[in-house]
């Protein structure tokens, strides 16, 4: 198993709170790794819970699930010999996270209660703990694996001795520069939305409306409007800067504030909790419709401008400079930049799904016809886009794809590390399986002495 699959099923493992516990369950301890116990109760509760999911194991789950326990308790000890902590703002945000993902996948907070057999504070405090020790592994394997580092004459051999069937494919990517308008919006459409919202929030302050109910029908922000509006715990940096400076000055759970404005369009919100320098809130997002008389303005002046750069009286880079008012790329001459891994090269399905379907057919050097789409503060903008560069699918090579080849070089080493130093700790730690347990074909061996 590489270090992937080892974090993979690690996950797995962690994300397995003790909810499912099976009262008619006789406990008895079956292994033990240092000083800790592994419980037959633990081992069942993951088998039913990886039951629920739909998870299938890789052999039989009573020799894989303890085997799994075993591993987090070695990178566990280690992270105490190491110091290695983790912040507790941190873990809460990631169990937050957790929760709301339960919430909107099974429907409601109460139907969670329902499905775990427990209220949402108490596995709340299961999930911290949970969340916690996930962590702490993460931060032990990257600390582990620190260290490991290439030079060009590494990848090199290491591509060289690849098996011609082993050698990755780097699917289709391309590099685009944009250009995108922002056409306005009429007063009387920001008034609407405004005056809506004020209704939204007498309704709910008088008693003749439910918040989450509101915001279920009504938000814009459709994920949030899935939970009733509500968003995860955030810090003030978390949040947009005129959200949060309306936020952290509410005191009433029970009333809503006055209409905010941001970059999303204007919200209402309302204090669900406080807890510390975090809260808790939800809250109903309108944003004002584009008039499609100022949306035809923005396409026609922006095929104006293609048809300079077309031929040749503008550079795309200076229109860019001229008539782009996408912050993120105008100073960067108008190159995209993928959010998930830093680059200026996307897969297609990492685009915008309309500029991918524009782009698509597209040559390099080609300019599009404007078009429209959503941008990333979730606002309807009239942009062209220009393939800077094209690649199709291929085998990767050093000339191309270097810094690829070198990563997976450096990710095959750090499993090798991985698989080595568990082999090591093995060794070194004292190990008892209840003879019961030990029938098993283990991914390593060692732990049968």
């Amino acid at each position: 198993m590489n270090k992937k699959a080892i974090l993979f099923s690690l996950f797995l493992t962690l994300l397995f709170p003790v909810a499912f516990a099976q009262t008619n369950i006789i406990d008895e301890v079956v292994w033990i790794v240092g000083d800790e116990a592994i419980f037959r109760s633990e081992i069942e509760e993951q088998r039913i819970r990886a039951q629920y999911e739909g998870v299938a194991f890789d052999g039989d789950p009573y020799c894989v699930i303890p085997e799994q326990l075993a591993i987090q308790k070695l990178f566990l000890h280690q992270a105490v010999l190491d110091s290695v902590e983790v912040s507790e703002g941190q873990v809460m945000g990631r169990v937050e996270m957790q929760l709301n993902y339960y919430i909107s996948q099974i429907g409601s907070k109460e139907k969670v209660e329902e499905y775990f057999g427990k209220n949402v504070v108490d596995l709340r405090e299961e999930l911290r703990d949970v969340v916690r020790s996930q962590m702490i592994i993460q931060q032990m394997q990257q600390k582990l694996t620190g260290d490991i580092k290439s030079t060009p004459a590494d990848v090199r051999r290491f591509y060289n001795a690849l098996p011609q069937d082993s050698i990755p494919t780097v699917p289709a990517q391309v590099e685009l520069q944009i250009i995108s308008v922002e056409p306005p919006v009429p007063l009387e459409e920001i008034n609407r939305v405004k005056d809506r919202l004020r209704e939204f929030s007498d309704r709910i302050n008088n008693g003749s409306a439910d918040f989450s109910v509101l915001a279920r029908l009504y938000s814009e922000d459709t994920e949030s409007a899935k939970r009733g509006g509500e968003l995860d715990f955030m810090g003030r940096g978390q949040l947009v800067p005129e959200y949060a400076a309306v936020a952290f000055n509410l005191q009433d759970p029970t009333k809503v504030s006055r209409v905010v404005e941001s970059e999303f369009g204007f919200h209402i919100i309302q204090l669900m909790e406080k807890r510390g320098d975090r809260i808790k809130t939800r809250h109903i997002l309108l944003k004002p419709r584009v008039s499609l008389d100022d949306k035809n303005k923005a396409t026609h002046k922006l095929d104006s401008v293609a048809a300079l750069i077309r031929s040749d009286k503008m550079t795309f880079e200076q229109a860019v400079l001229h008539f782009s008012q996408d912050k993120n790329t105008a100073l960067n001459a108008g190159l995209m930049l993928n959010e998930n891994t830093g680059s200026s090269k996307f897969e297609y399905q990492d685009l915008p799904p309309e500029v991918a379907k524009v782009v698509y057919s597209m040559n390099v050097g080609e300019i599009s016809k404007p078009f429209s789409m959503i941008n990333s503060k979730n606002k309807e903008v009239v942009a062209i886009v220009k393939v800077k560069s094209k690649v199709e699918t291929h085998k990767a090579n050093l000339t191309d794809d270097y810094q690829m080849l070198k990563s997976y070089y450096e990710s095959k080493k750090g499993e090798e590390f991985i698989t080595n130093w568990i082999k090591k700790k093995q060794q070194e730690t004292y190990i008892s399986i209840d003879p019961d347990w030990s029938n098993c074909e283990f991914q390593y061996p060692g732990w049968i002495k």
